[in-house]
């Protein structure tokens, strides 16, 4: 059981929040999806708009983020559904609940600080853990299994699509040769190994730490995140009432790309009006307040 003083402790800041509420023209008496709900911190705000009938339905693949976000919002229990799903099957979790039409509909991507801070999750090279990244713990791939049973082609072709990293070829040709040795199990030393294969003082120019591409790649092939985007996106036309609005907060270009061809595609076919010609970005205090929400992007349509 999850207490109260538990919840509190998780500090989540949630992205471009006021923004947020603003892009939904929230409401009394509205039904809204919260389709990355996470640990509840976009919803409190959403539930608090659309009082006293409004309905919000919140969709995560972490059971565990789920399970701290019903104690966060117990006392909105009689007005929100919580669901254990990936937000690609989003026509099926609102037909169980009988849902044929909805008012708009978030969705802020990538990982939560929550699961960053997670140590065991293996997300993060902060912490040196199990190399897991899956997003849904019932799920059966995990970040070692590809890491170390792939092709060296296949790594390296998933660092550049999923990563954009410059040295994918290098980095996967580096962690063959050290899994040859020994599998490579932890964060620790996958981090390591990327190091290891950067050409010398690659790492002292990086703006960035030179494994932060392999992890994300990593984690969005184990979680296959952006099929998922692109496939709860082309589910949203028949799901969407007249005048509701899709929000999308995403972290990063391969994201928003998709976000941004979805939406101009609709637009030509006369579904949508997109509302931002241009992605909204976080306020320099936001980014000064919460440094994780620099990369923030948000895009919002109109379905019409």
């Amino acid at each position: 059981m999850i207490g109260e003083i538990e919840v509190a402790a998780i500090e989540h800041k949630p992205v471009m929040s006021k923004e947020v509420v603003e892009a939904l023209h929230l409401r009394a008496g509205l039904t809204i999806v919260d389709a990355t709900i996470g640990t509840g911190a976009h919803a409190q705000k959403i539930l608090k708009e659309i009082a006293p009938d409004g309905r919000l339905i919140g969709i995560d693949r972490d059971e565990d983020s789920l399970a701290l976000t019903k104690e966060r919002l117990k006392d909105f229990h009689d007005r929100v559904s919580l669901v254990h799903a990936d937000f690609r099957n989003i026509d099926k979790v609102l037909a169980e609940l009988r849902i044929k039409k909805i008012d708009g509909i978030l969705f802020d991507l990538g990982i939560s600080s929550y699961q960053l801070d997670s140590q065991e999750r293996g997300f993060s090279f902060r912490y040196d853990a199990p190399l897991d990244m899956r997003m849904d713990r019932t799920s059966q791939i995990l970040a070692y299994d590809l890491v170390n049973n792939l092709t060296e082609k296949e790594i390296s072709d998933i660092l550049w699509a999923f990563g954009e990293e410059r040295w994918h070829s290098r980095i996967a040709r580096h962690l063959i040769r050290q899994r040859n040795q020994s599998p490579l199990s932890t964060t620790g030393q996958l981090k390591d190994a990327v190091l290891r294969a950067m050409p010398h003082g690659v790492t002292r120019r990086q703006r960035i730490h030179p494994a932060t591409r392999t992890f994300q790649a990593l984690r969005i092939a184990v979680n296959r995140e952006l099929e998922a985007l692109e496939e709860s996106l082309a589910k949203l036309p028949e799901l969407l009432r007249k005048g509701a609005y899709v929000c999308v907060i995403s972290f990063h270009s391969l994201e928003d790309r998709i976000v941004k061809h979805n939406f101009r595609e609709n637009a030509a076919n006369q579904l949508y009006t997109i509302v931002t010609k241009k992605p909204l970005e976080p306020t320099e205090q936001e980014i000064a307040d919460n440094p994780r929400s620099r990369s923030a992007k948000m895009r919002i349509s109109c379905k019409i």
